[in-house]
């Protein structure tokens, strides 16, 4: 088979997004189809990349380092034209995006699209709520015009199945469970935060940006400092708001942006990780800080309602209730065998959630979505 997958972020950009779609990208190549790769160029791409059409890029506002893709209808035209894929994997709803949904729909080629970003959320977040609901029309107008949404949890697609989306369908998300190990865990890089042994350092990774709700981090870590006076608070990652909360937190670490080895080093030396956003489609951290052995404290949707038992692998919180969470990491912070008994589950809990059977499940439904396809082409060709 031949598949198509647009996106408008690709590592070595850093963020859910562009790694999930990579490790989709490398299932189905790992399980011999070809892959065409649609995305916009990126500092340092080469003139020609095989199999892959970069597009122009430019700047994505509030997100430095982050592109949109120019919509370049010629050339996916021109390309898909050339060499038909079986189906067209959309993962962002950008100006490339709806490019490809159109060139696709066009051709006669089955479209998927992935809801990974909660745009109606991120209006309400930026101080522009009145919005919501206009942003909730537009996702649910470029997902509709395809032959099924994919989305990551059982509650997003029930949610989309009431407010009209046609087709949302639940692709599981996998976590590489050998690079993010509880065996990673590095009492040097624990020391650099100014942790021994006993510390507890609770630990945040992602963009340092308003839509994370870091304020409501901070303010559990005040509270269970208040317990441990000790602990420490390292934020992983970078964002508009690193600067101003650097400077009004001294004590807390922040680590920058990290990637790979390096990344899973600084998941595994937390204790706790707290993940007080409101605004993903899933999270990727909280499975990443679970394959870690670092309890999450979270609330209850995405990633957190999907995988995570509350008080076996970690707390859950009622949704948007900051004394909850505030209690939640006190109460980790006063229970340390209960933290311990946490950090073993937890990684058990996400050891069946292999990259290889997240591929398997995509591909048999990009197959099904072709199978479809031609059934319908079929029935509609002359005698």
């Amino acid at each position: 088979m031949r598949y198509a997958i647009v996106t408008e972020t690709w590592p070595p950009e850093i963020n859910g997004v562009a790694l999930t779609v990579e490790g989709l990208a490398l299932g189905l190549r790992a399980r011999g189809h070809a892959i065409d790769l649609v995305r916009p160029r990126q500092p340092g791409d080469a003139a020609v990349v095989d199999d892959t059409l970069l597009v122009r890029g430019f700047p994505l506002p509030r997100y430095p380092g982050l592109r949109f893709g120019a919509p370049a209808l010629r050339s996916l035209a021109r390309r898909w034209g050339a060499r038909r894929p079986d189906a067209v994997y959309i993962a962002t709803e950008g100006p490339l995006g709806w490019a490809a949904r159109r060139v696709a729909r066009r051709l006669g080629v089955p479209v998927a699209t992935g809801l990974h970003t909660r745009f109606d959320h991120y209006m309400r977040d930026y101080g522009f709520g009145f919005l919501e609901p206009i942003a909730l029309r537009w996702m649910r107008r470029f997902h509709n015009a395809g032959d099924a949404t994919l989305v990551a949890t059982r509650e997003l697609q029930d949610y989309l199945a009431e407010r009209r989306f046609a087709n949302p369908l639940r692709l599981a998300r996998a976590v590489d469970g050998a690079l993010f190990h509880p065996a990673k865990r590095d009492a040097r890089l624990r020391e650099s935060w100014g942790a021994g042994d006993g510390t507890l350092v609770a630990i945040h990774v992602g963009r340092i940006a308003a839509e994370k709700n870091l304020s409501l981090a901070i303010t559990a870590f005040r509270a269970l400092q208040r317990v441990r006076p000790e602990s420490r608070m390292v934020f992983v990652g970078d964002g508009p708001l690193r600067t101003p909360l650097s400077e009004a937190n001294p004590d807390i670490v922040f680590a920058g942006l990290q990637r790979g080895e390096d990344l899973a080093r600084h998941f595994a030396s937390g204790d706790v990780f707290l993940f007080p956003s409101r605004s993903e489609t899933f999270g990727n951290v909280t499975l990443e800080a679970m394959a870690s052995g670092v309890p999450p404290i979270a609330f209850d949707y995405g990633a957190a309602r999907e995988h995570l038992r509350h008080g076996e692998h970690g707390l859950r919180v009622p949704d948007g209730d900051a004394a909850a969470f505030i209690a939640a990491a006190v109460r980790l912070a006063e229970d340390d065998i209960g933290l311990r008994r946490m950090r073993v589950a937890a990684r058990a809990a996400i050891e069946h959630l292999h990259p290889d059977q997240v591929a398997a499940e995509f591909d048999a439904l990009l197959q099904m979505l072709a199978a479809r396809r031609r059934i319908a082409d079929a029935q509609l060709a002359p005698d």
